[in-house]
């Protein structure tokens, strides 16, 4: 069982890009929380949720990514 490292370094360049953002999105919607009469307070609240979202697929992305060099880096396919 050999690992592909080219798709493991593309893994782990997934959670580095999820990092930011996990710290991006909840002080985002915190902001919006906190200026709940602005009248921009949905669009930063939607923002920040889709700022969430981002972290949460690019972790999901990243971990598949390096499971599958892991694991598929003897079959080519």
């Amino acid at each position: 069982m050999a690992t592909d490292k080219n798709i493991l370094v593309k893994g782990i360049k997934y959670l580095g890009g999820a990092l930011p953002l996990l710290f991006l999105g909840p002080i985002v919607i915190n902001n919006a929380f906190t200026n709940e009469k602005h009248p921009y307070y949905p669009y930063v609240l939607a923002l920040g949720i889709v700022i969430a979202f981002a972290a949460i697929f690019l972790i999901y992305k990243g971990i598949n990514t390096m499971v599958k060099s892991l694991f598929d880096g003897d079959r080519k396919g």
